[in-house]
């Protein structure tokens, strides 16, 4: 598995509305949701004290939601741009825990976050990394790999009988692991701006601009998240 939005059906069996996706008007989308998780996270920052309280059901609404635009993905245009706002209040609670221990991470973290889009943004478009399918089975099997490993932590953790210690060691092997899960989150960007183009050019129907900008904020959720991680560990040495 990789991104849970984006497979090789995303844009199989679509229901029609006589419109067409295109990349340009995707880009539009996507302008917007970013827009929307910036602002929100900007309040959220400001007025953390107040969401603190919800965070456990804002997590499991942005969960909820997700899932509904996965499996009914003509519910983009309305539900993607409040899981946006839901989504980047859940980050920026999260990132003041991490501010108050590491003071500057989080700049430090959007700042690499978005810098490794455009390099990745960059590599895609001028080919010179190419989204074959040998690259893709290798990018889903060693994100299925990791998203087993989180499973098996958050099983582990919640159970009380162990703990993973990639998560929350600051060794050298640990940090190392983290800087692989990083690129792994990396080029998973690659794939979604592959499977935006596959829908271009498939035709698919208009709402699909919204999933497909929906999917690739999950992916940049996972990688801030994971630069965030990672940046904590070096800082805690």
């Amino acid at each position: 598995m990789a991104n849970p939005a984006f497979n090789e059906k995303s844009f199989s069996k679509l229901e029609q509305d006589g419109t067409v996706m295109t990349i340009q008007w995707s880009i539009n989308k996507s302008i917007i949701l970013v827009s929307l998780t910036i602002l929100s996270a900007i309040i959220t920052w400001s007025y953390v004290g107040i969401f603190l309280p919800y965070l456990l059901p804002l997590v499991i609404f942005t969960f909820l939601f997700s899932l509904i635009i996965i499996f009914k993905k003509e519910t983009a245009p309305y539900l993607a741009p409040i899981y946006a706002i839901i989504e980047w209040v859940v980050i920026a609670t999260i990132s003041v825990f991490f501010e108050a221990q590491y003071p500057g991470i989080v700049i430090q973290a959007v700042t690499a976050t978005f810098s490794v889009f455009l390099v990745m943004l960059f590599l895609y478009k001028t080919k010179i990394i190419q989204v074959t399918q040998k690259f893709r089975s290798w990018v889903f099997a060693a994100t299925g790999a990791i998203a087993a490993l989180y499973v098996i932590s958050i099983f582990g953790t919640l159970t009380w009988w162990f703990e993973v210690p990639f998560i929350h060691s600051n060794g050298p092997l640990w940090i190392w692991i983290s800087v692989f899960i990083v690129w792994i989150a990396a080029f998973n960007l690659l794939l979604d701006f592959d499977m935006i183009e596959q829908g271009s050019e498939a035709k698919a129907p208009k709402y699909m601009e919204w999933f497909a900008w929906f999917g690739l904020l999950i992916t940049l959720v996972w990688l801030y998240l994971e630069v965030l991680r990672l940046l904590s560990k070096i800082r805690s040495k």
